[in-house]
């Protein structure tokens, strides 16, 4: 054993130890009294920056929830006042169809007009006046909104994917007009089969329309007979005679889904083997390009596809022979008329196409951010409830534009107010049902994903972050005993020079 004055090691162990366990006493009580385990970076750096990237995505997710919860509330505003826009359009419809009763008289007729236009106005009010907070619901300025410019171009809607034209508008560009599903005979209906008794018959969808000619029928008479019959079957065809003589059927509407079927007693009258049932000639939809993009075609509609980078899901119209050609005339002075209607030899349609017009469209849908992350949306287009917004387009004998133009006054015009009416309401009740379908499926089933993510996410930064006070405890009485311990010890190392002196007496 050697004995040394200048160093006293044993006294610098007892020291170092009695730093470090009160280094470590510290450090207990902090996480003791904090109830966190990493107070500082230094505590754990790795553990620490995932528990940091914890905490972001937990904050998020708390904003996240109360977005969706402020969006539902949202949504449920709208939709009560959409709620009392239906009733007022059902006692539209219902003003409508008494003014349709010829019982009314002058005074009656104007009453329920006067009615009419203060409903139209009150409906025009909760358009401008429904509002969340400072937030304008009906008015139009939650969704993406269109105009058209070319004859005969109609724009219908668009979506949230649908791009911002700003002012100048996409070009619409069309390869291939609509056509209808049609059947022209090859055989002349002459006033010998007239009289002979010849059938005709129509098939649509399950429906039937026949009539059999008799010996004083003209070809005339027996054609507009057939007509009354397939009017009253509810059958969309249209029957004329050209100008050799030939029956023509064509459907009342555009493209290749409106199909129908015909019969006749001749061969060539109608079908081309009498007796047996033949199918019309399908009917074209219209093919195009919106701003050089790809479409698909129903009908006269052409509408981006998904994916599109600008017209995903626009939606546009284009009648190519114009709207008169759908209007429904139920009554005309037969020897007033011109004669037949000969159609018009159409320019061959060039390779590229042509150039029918633009549309322009100003995106204003709503967007609501129901993530903690970047780009974690979710949006739908709210429209307008206006009177001049409803019921556009819609082809009458009265030539209304909107549901805000509607006179009961007439018996036409108030058979047409029924069918603006029955549409502004088939608007109203589609634009509640996304409403509800929106809250439901996106918002409240996200709101119930997120809360259980948002507390799944706390219990993993608890875990990384949170002090075990068990655990924490245990350490906490070792490393007490061992600092008094080695207090203890540190005195006795200091008393050990000491012994020296014994050996210098």
């Amino acid at each position: 054993m050697t004995f040394r004055v200048n160093h006293n090691i044993p006294a610098l162990n007892s020291h170092r130890n009695l730093q470090t366990n009160d280094a470590n006493l510290s450090k207990n009580l902090e996480r003791l009294s904090s109830g966190v385990k990493l107070n500082r970076a230094v505590d754990g750096p790795a553990a620490f920056m995932i528990s940091e990237h914890m905490r972001s995505q937990i904050a998020g997710l708390d904003q996240a929830i109360e977005n969706s919860e402020t969006a539902v509330s949202l949504i449920q505003t709208t939709d009560a006042n959409m709620s009392e826009v239906s009733s007022l359009l059902n006692r539209i419809r219902s003003l409508s169809i008494m003014a349709a009763n010829g019982t009314n008289n002058d005074g009656t007729l104007e009453a329920a007009q006067s009615e009419v236009d203060n409903i139209l106005n009150t409906i025009g009010g909760i358009a401008d006046k429904a509002a969340f907070g400072n937030v304008k619901l009906l008015d139009g300025s939650m969704e993406a909104t269109g105009t058209a410019t070319g004859n005969n171009l109609e724009f219908i809607g668009a979506t949230l994917k649908t791009g911002d034209s700003r002012e100048n508008g996409f070009e619409v560009r069309v390869k291939q007009l609509a056509t209808k599903s049609n059947v022209i005979g090859t055989t002349a209906f002459t006033s010998e089969l007239a009289k002979a008794g010849e059938t005709l018959t129509v098939y649509e969808n399950g429906k039937s329309a026949s009539y059999t000619t008799t010996k004083d029928d003209t070809p005339d008479v027996a054609l507009k007979n057939f007509q009354s019959k397939i009017d009253r079957a509810g059958i969309e065809v249209e029957a004329t005679l050209d100008d050799a003589g030939n029956i023509n059927l064509n459907h009342r509407k555009y493209g290749s889904e409106h199909r129908f079927q015909v019969t006749s007693s001749t061969a060539g009258v109608l079908s081309e083997q009498g007796g047996q049932i033949a199918l019309a000639n399908i009917g074209k939809d219209i093919i195009g390009t919106i701003n050089g993009e790809t479409t698909t075609g129903k009908g006269q509609v052409l509408t981006g596809i998904d994916g599109s980078k600008c017209v995903d899901g626009l939606e546009v119209r284009f009648y190519g022979e114009g709207k008169d050609f759908l209007r429904e005339v139920e009554c005309e002075v037969a020897d007033l008329q011109d004669g037949e209607v000969v159609e018009e030899e159409k320019p061959e349609m060039p390779e590229e196409g042509i150039a029918v017009g633009r549309v322009f469209v100003t995106q204003n849908g709503t967007k609501f951010h129901i993530g903690g992350n970047k780009l974690q949306t979710a949006g739908i287009s709210i429209k307008s409830v206006d009177p001049d917004k409803l019921s556009r387009n819609i082809v009458n004998l009265s030539d209304f534009d909107s549901l805000a133009d509607i006179d009961l006054r007439t018996f036409q015009g108030s058979q047409d107010s029924i069918k603006l009416v029955d549409e502004a309401i088939n608007q109203i009740t589609a634009n509640r049902a996304d409403l509800g379908a929106f809250q439901k499926n996106t918002l409240e089933s996200n709101l119930s994903n997120i809360r259980i993510a948002n507390e799944n996410l706390v219990s993993s930064e608890s875990i990384i972050r949170d002090t075990d006070m068990a655990k924490e405890m245990a350490s906490f009485t070792r490393n007490q005993i061992m600092s008094q311990s080695s207090n203890a010890m540190l005195a006795q190392a200091n008393q050990m020079p000491e012994r020296v002196l014994q050996l210098l007496e």
